[in-house]
């Protein structure tokens, strides 16, 4: 800038009968960014400054191939155009997937800003690039983006690039559109205690026996106990394997008795649960088994016992309880149970009646009536039950062949999840567990495989479901869980391949940590100084007073910075179609009310 200097300057000048003439001081304010190098005949931007400019130095004006230079990052693989430079001499800039995708992007502006046109153009140009840079020269990629789009605005938009797989709250027979499907079996424990608010005391630990069970093929409390049985006796299998393996279970000093209290311990377990079966082979073994302890333990009876047991013995107590273990239908896979948060189908109604049955059983049916009624609630509202509900027989390998991809993307590279009529009271937990499922199967991708599945997990609306929270609370609500997910991707998601792209008009109201765990920002217009002064708090630059820019940007154009951008650059975004906008556009009030555009109701079908 320029300040004028008061008249006159210096007033000693009076003396001498001269006129001291103001004059302008030029002032020029710097954020050092990064040194210009010279690499073969041209330039490049590095990030850092090793000496800073003082008072009197030269200030000197970039030549046009300086600018692009400075807007180009040639030090990466940037393949995908995103828009051109207005203060860089128009230069296009180019922008690499690797570092937009790889360390997660916010796309943050107000509505109306260009946003979700970002969002939209940021997936179709970089499945262009890949297409056209595709190294079978088929025009095809194994890209794989997930969109969980809130409001029903990116259905039709990628039609012409790309196979997409849409999935939706069926209204009928829509052509290309799947029925929404999250089962209720897909839920871990967390989930479902979130969604039934069950409580602490009597609740959970009810839940968590209860879909142990489920997962572990049980329908009936009868199975149930030979369950609990199987288990046990695999867990005593395991403890004389290991022992024996050790060689240490036939009096180990200092305390010889080590051994035999233990197994007096399994008599007692065992002879309760012979009191709990009515009869049968199971009770017949169960018999035997009590009896060869008690036969063990009375050797060691007397004034003077010997507590020490010989290979004989302890391998005859072994193989009775193989045998025991085996009549219970326990195999070498039984001796690890199913978890209570395994993926593993089981029907709904199966589960609430044995949740019923335990109830009753253990005493507790006075805390838990209002506790199923919440449950049977749910699974018969049919707004919920066509989602998490199990009417087909869809498997967890399907269900990932057909939300994730299927093999080098044959099924289309881009997966469209509408959640615009979700019911509220599941909505949470729906986008919670496909962003875990997804996140836990990528996981285990990179660990069968050694290497990872470039995935990206777009999440419109992301103030909706990634909010801020009180972590003092232990209140362990959907809302609250669904962030709790996105923030462990945010944390993790960059070593097993899965990017996040989350686009909000409300930043201040995200979670801190996922906002932290944004490495690129693509900052449209924002108004509100509370999303403003947040904004500044996360940029990973000192960027001086270009974010000043926020309030006045017009649509279209935005800020890119962070690790995605050699420098903060102010972005002329590329022109999308009409026909490849998301259906985000401002409503025509006037048109509709001075009649140009015609509007007919039948709210009949609404209702319907």
């Amino acid at each position: 800038g320029i300040e004028y200097s008061p008249y006159p300057k210096r007033k000693g000048f009076k003396d001498f009968d001269l006129i001291d003439l103001p004059f302008p001081l030029r002032k020029v304010s710097v954020s050092p960014l990064g040194v210009l190098k010279r690499k073969d005949e041209g330039f490049y931007i590095e990030r850092g400054v090793y000496s800073y400019p003082s008072v009197g130095d030269p200030v000197i004006i970039p030549s046009q191939e300086q600018l692009r230079s400075i807007v180009e990052d040639r030090n990466s693989n940037a393949k995908v155009k995103i828009g051109n430079a207005p203060l860089a001499a128009n230069a296009e800039v180019f922008v690499d997937p690797d570092k937009l995708f790889g360390r997660h992007i916010a796309v943050l502006g107000n509505t109306g800003s260009g946003k979700s046109c970002s969002v939209a153009g940021l997936i179709r140009w970089s499945v262009e690039a890949a297409k056209e840079n595709s190294a079978e020269k088929q025009k095809n990629c194994n890209a794989r983006f997930i969109i969980l789009d809130p409001n029903g605005e990116y259905t039709n938009t990628f039609d012409d690039v790309a196979k997409v797989r849409k999935f939706k709250v069926s209204l009928g027979n829509e052509e290309g559109v799947n029925q929404l499907r999250v089962p209720a079996w897909m839920w871990n424990s967390y989930e479902w205690s979130s969604i039934t608010r069950a409580s602490a005391g009597a609740q959970k630990p009810l839940l968590r026996q209860a879909l142990r069970a489920m997962r572990n093929g049980v329908k009936e409390l009868d199975e149930a106990v030979n369950l609990e049985i199987k288990r046990f006796l695999g867990t005593l299998l395991i403890s004389i394997k290991t022992e024996i393996s050790n060689g240490s279970p036939w009096g180990s000093f200092p305390r010889p008795k080590n051994f035999t209290e233990k197994i007096k311990a399994w008599q007692t377990s065992i002879q309760n649960y012979i009191g709990r079966i009515t009869s049968g082979t199971e009770k017949t073994k169960l018999e035997e088994l009590s009896a060869l302890l008690e036969q063990k333990i009375s050797a060691r009876g007397g004034q003077y016992p010997t507590y020490e047991f010989t290979t004989i013995e302890t391998t005859e107590m072994q193989n009775k309880l193989s045998d025991t273990f085996k009549v219970f239908g326990g195999t070498a896979s039984d001796l690890m149970s199913k978890s209570e948060d395994a993926p593993i189908k089981f029907e709904p109604q199966d589960f609430i009646n044995y949740l019923d049955a335990l109830a009753n059983e253990t005493g507790a049916a006075q805390f838990t009536d209002y506790f199923l009624m919440r449950i049977r609630t749910i699974f018969a509202d049919t707004r919920m039950s066509s989602i998490i509900g199990s009417t087909d027989n869809i498997t967890l390998a399907q269900w990932l062949d057909e939300y994730v991809g299927a093999d080098k993307a044959k099924n289309g590279e881009i997966t469209i999840i509408d959640l615009s009529i979700v019911p509220p009271d599941i909505l949470h937990i729906i986008v919670s567990v496909i962003s875990r499922i997804i996140f836990e199967a990528l996981q285990r991708y990179r660990r069968k495989n050694n290497q990872i599945l470039p995935t990206v997990l777009v999440m419109e609306e992301a103030h909706n479901f990634v909010s801020r929270y009180n972590p003092d609370n232990d209140d362990l609500s959907p809302a609250r869980l669904c962030s709790q997910t996105f923030e462990r991707i945010a944390k993790e998601g960059r070593k097993f391949g899965l990017g996040l792209m989350i686009s909000s008009q409300r930043p201040s109201e995200l979670s801190p940590t996922v906002l932290s765990q944004c490495n690129t920002f693509l900052l449209h217009r924002l108004v509100n100084d509370r999303d403003q002064e947040l904004v500044k708090k996360f940029v990973p630059d000192n960027l001086g007073s270009i974010l000043n820019e926020l309030p006045v940007l017009p649509t279209r154009k935005a800020i890119l910075l962070g690790w995605a951008a050699p420098i903060p650059i102010l972005v002329d975004m590329n022109e999308l179609k009409k026909e490849h906008q998301p259906d985000s556009k401002d409503p025509d009030f006037w048109d509709v009310w001075t009649g140009r555009e015609q509007r007919t109701i039948s709210w009949k079908d609404i209702v319907d």
